[in-house]
């Protein structure tokens, strides 16, 4: 069993981690995850929320906006819609970022007026965001609509 697996972030932007991990955390769409060596393969969405990975250089955390983890034995990628190192993260990113999802669901309830659906998405999307905030240390908006 090795005690190591190959873990890459990727955002559209670039690449932002290529490094060997003991273990992995992931806010996983159906809940959080921690992924080790040996891992049986698996395919799973993410939620906004803090990728945290630990490995022989030390911790590394990563805030992602979304996208989807790759899992298998010996490796696992993550392929985040907007990811930044937790150390980059201000409180301007932050608030773009939940400008952004506030849009989201503004589009949604003028568009889907009768298909609850996207607008759940929406709405889910957004508090997803906000929890974020909290669990970084950041602050939320107080304009923050309730979804």
């Amino acid at each position: 069993m090795a005690d190591t697996v190959q873990f890459d972030l990727v955002s559209p932007e670039r690449l932002l981690a290529s490094v060997e991990a003991t273990e992995v955390q992931i806010p996983g769409t159906d809940g959080d995850m921690t992924a080790m060596a040996d891992h049986t393969p698996l395919i799973t969405t993410l939620r906004p929320g803090v990728v945290r990975v630990s490995g022989p250089e030390g911790d590394k955390e990563y805030v992602v906006t979304g996208g989807f983890a790759e899992i298998n034995a010996d490796s696992i990628s993550v392929l985040a819609e907007r990811a930044l190192s937790r150390e980059d993260m201000t409180q301007d990113e932050f608030q773009k970022m939940v400008d952004e999802a506030t849009d989201r669901l503004a589009k949604a309830q003028e568009t889907f007026v009768n298909e609850p659906g996207p607008v759940d998405d929406a709405a889910k999307l957004l508090a997803d965001m906000v929890a974020m905030g909290d669990q970084i240390g950041l602050s939320t908006p107080s304009k923050v609509p309730a979804p």
